[in-house]
Formats: C-alpha cells, structure tokens, sequence
C-alpha cells in the first residue's frame, strides 16, 4: 500500500505507468478509485498517479478536523513535492478542480499544465448561483447529519441524477466507496468554505483544458465562461452524454480530450511560459 507524509497526514496514492507525470485529483466523497479509467487509459505514455484527499478513501483526518479547500491545496503542494513530480500536468474533477485551482494559482510555475473538469470558481456569477450553491449544500450537510452518509447517498445521488433529468446513469451510490459520516460533512463543509477561497485565475499561466459535461447543472456551466475568460491559456469542451461526473459518464471522450490537451502541451513552444503581452 503506497503512502507517503504529507505534512500532518499520511496521503495514500497509486501509481501506474513510466513518462511525464499525470496526477488527478478526485471530487468530494469519492477517493483515487474514481480515476480508475484515466490511470489506465494513459499509463503507456504518463506516470499516472491518483491520491486519496484529506479524510477520504485511506487517507486519515486526524481527529476528523474541519478544513478547507485552502488546506487540501497545501496537502497537494506537499504530495507533489514528496514524490518530487517535476511540472506534473494536474486534473482536478469537481471538488478535486477547486483544489487544482488553488494550487495552479499559487504555484504557477509548478505545472506543465492544468484540466478543470466539472468545477465551478470561488465567486458567486449571480444571485441564483449563491442561492443554489449554498442552499443545495447546506442541504445536504443536513441530511448527512440526520440520516447517515449511507442513507443519504442514495437519496443524494437520486437527486443528481433528478437534475440531470435523467439522461446519465454513473451517479449511483455504488460508485462511491464508504465513508464515515462526520468525514462526509468535513467534505461537504469544504465545498461551501471554497466561497471565502482566495484565488486570481488570471496568475494561471499554464496551458489550460476545462471540461463540463453535455448535461451538467446549472451550478456548473454558469462558471465555465468565468474559467474561459480569466484563465489566460484557457481551452474549452464539453463532453457530450455526460453531467457532473464526466470522466465517469463518458470516459472515452474525457480521455480523448485530455490526450489531444497533452499532445498540444508537448507540441506549443511556449507551453509553461508567460502568456505573450
């Protein structure tokens, strides 16, 4: 079982494949498993790598503490450095995208280059998105708190797949690995901190892929013209027959995506430079 010190947590990780370093992050209540197709996908050509975040999967929360988007950017900062990734191309899928952000914007020369996928900005774009983001989250913290994560999971993901109007099938509980309770809020708490998450994308100056599903909700694709059009090296997609969970909805076109991302990165002369003037 791979693990390595991360600061005050003990991070675990896989790893497939030898080349130029691919590291994904994962999004809230799931862990490394949910990159399970990308690890594969492009372990003949990347050192893939996948992590289990701060209270997820088999990476400990000491004491189960509260913490923010702001602590897993340091978490990551302190992975990448003790497994010394040399400008590791980062792909962070919703909460994992927040975290990838974070780090992209303090550390803009750290990367080879950067996928946001299905994640949305620290910033409200409207009255509408604060409503929805935090009522809808706040929501769901409470259902936690008053039936269980498993309980809740099934409720939770019915009601994601209710949004979606049913066109995608990946938001199921089975798809998410068990997971305590009070490691669930913490989660959940941090995706309603990120609002108070200090972050310029305008310092992110790496070549850029952001993907959102076909059908993703509301909440989501009001931040995809944001990310576009602050990120200075930005490109955008949207993967078809896919919603909020996108590599998992759609693999094959996520992992083509990011392939074609890789290819130009490799291809651009000025890939990890300064945007020009």
């Amino acid at each position: 079982m791979p693990t390595v010190q991360t600061g005050d947590i003990e991070t675990y990780y896989e790893t497939r494949g030898e080349g130029p370093p691919l590291l994904f992050v994962h999004g809230a209540l799931s862990d490394h498993s949910a990159a399970a197709a990308q690890l594969d996908a492009f372990s003949e050509e990347c050192t893939t790598i996948a992590y289990d975040l701060r209270g997820h999967g088999q990476t400990a929360n000491p004491r189960d503490a509260p913490y923010s988007i702001d602590l897993l950017a340091a978490d990551l900062d302190a992975f990448i450095t003790a497994l010394d990734l040399d400008h590791p191309v980062l792909c962070g899928v919703s909460m994992g995208g927040m975290v990838a952000q974070t780090y992209a914007s303090r550390h803009p020369d750290g990367l080879g280059g950067l996928v946001l996928a299905d994640t949305f900005t620290p910033s409200f774009v409207d009255r509408r998105d604060r409503f929805e983001r935090t009522v809808l989250t706040r929501a769901s913290l409470e259902l936690l708190r008053l039936v269980g994560y498993e309980r809740a999971m099934g409720a939770l993901t019915w009601l994601g797949r209710r949004i979606e109007r049913n066109r995608t099938t990946s938001l199921r509980p089975e798809r998410f690995p068990p997971m305590e309770t009070a490691a669930a809020v913490n989660a959940l708490r941090a995706v309603l901190s990120f609002q108070h998450t200090d972050i310029d994308l305008r310092s992110i100056t790496v070549p850029t892929l952001i993907l959102y599903g076909e059908h993703e909700t509301s909440v989501i694709r009001r931040h995809v013209p944001t990310l576009a059009a602050e990120i200075p090296r930005a490109t955008v997609r949207e993967v078809p027959d896919a919603g909020h969970a996108s590599p998992w909805d759609n693999p094959a076109f996520f992992n083509d995506a990011i392939r074609t991302f890789l290819t130009e990165i490799v291809s651009s002369p000025a890939a990890g430079s300064e945007p020009p003037e």
